[in-house]
């Protein structure tokens, strides 16, 4: 297949549980926004919290892929097989002076935060001057109290102060768990992702990866934040509320109703791969100017 694009993008889902509605709808719009610039799409298994993962989910979601009948234009990675990579990253970052251990702990953190009237979970830099003598839990990345600015595709200009709204991120735990920011810009970076078509609830995650691409000397890809699919009482569908699993037997439904909850009007079609010609078609008409 010949590629026409400076495009490549990704669908990275963690294997906690199986892929549901927004899941699938994550999975679509990367998919069409892939085909409709005539760019590659990627498929990357999260699997770096082996705890949360239950036995043969990555597999049960591949295959799931597979029944939907999309494909990756390269090797699917796993992120379980990028140590190395991740420590390479690391130890670039510690030369450069931006790491630092932490002894905190979690609860300790919403007590300080507590006193110091910040918000909940905000890490304050109780560890910036050492841990004076107590066992090291985490590495952290030292954020710069400046914020940082980007433009999303969808939801417009976005602004986050790290240092101040967050705090100086987890890089590695003490029990060896890569945390999710360096390592999703790792394998982006290692992968040669150029747009990252995701949910909403990662919008704030993403001037903390821009940090960290900076601090790297990688690329900052574009990136599109799509809105959640929700419960009827608003919450966001997740695996941890109890989100039903796409229905594997009736795919064409399903697809559909991603297609809808994307904002588009539905559209005739017998097979996925019709829907797959009809519905890229759209989504480039959008990018030429149509609404959303």
């Amino acid at each position: 297949m010949t590629f026409l694009a400076d495009y490549v993008g990704r669908f990275a889902p963690s294997p906690t549980g199986p892929l549901h509605a927004g899941s699938l709808a994550c999975l679509l719009a990367s998919y069409l926004d892939a085909k409709a610039h005539y760019g590659r799409w990627l498929i990357r298994i999260e699997d770096i919290d082996p705890a949360r993962e239950p036995e043969h989910c990555a597999q049960q979601q591949l295959e799931l892929m597979e029944k939907l009948q999309v494909h990756s234009d390269g090797p699917i990675l796993f992120q379980s097989d990028r140590n190395d990579a991740y420590e390479k990253r690391l130890a670039e970052l510690q030369k450069k002076g931006l790491v630092y251990g932490c002894a905190c702990s979690r609860k300790s953190i919403e007590e300080l935060d507590l006193r110091l009237n910040l918000p909940k979970g905000v890490y304050p830099g109780t560890c910036r001057g050492g841990t004076h003598g107590k066992p090291v839990r985490a590495l952290r990345f030292l954020t710069r109290s400046h914020p940082v600015v980007f433009t999303d595709r969808l939801c417009g200009t976005f602004m986050q102060n790290v240092e101040r709204e967050v705090g100086d991120i987890v890089l590695k735990r003490v029990d060896g768990l890569w945390a999710y920011q360096l390592a999703v810009v790792t394998d982006d970076a290692y992968q040669g992702v150029t747009h990252i078509v995701r949910g909403q609830d990662l919008l704030d995650n993403t001037p903390r990866q821009i940090l960290l691409q900076r601090a790297l000397g990688v690329r900052t890809p574009e990136y599109m934040h799509i809105p959640l699919v929700t419960h009827e009482d608003g919450q966001k569908l997740s695996k941890q509320n109890g989100a039903k699993a796409v229905d594997a037997e009736n795919l064409e439904a399903e697809t559909a109703k991603a297609w809808k909850h994307l904002g588009f009007e539905a559209f005739d079609f017998d097979t996925l791969p019709e829907f797959y010609a009809k519905a890229t078609k759209r989504w480039r008409s959008y990018l030429s100017g149509k609404k959303y």
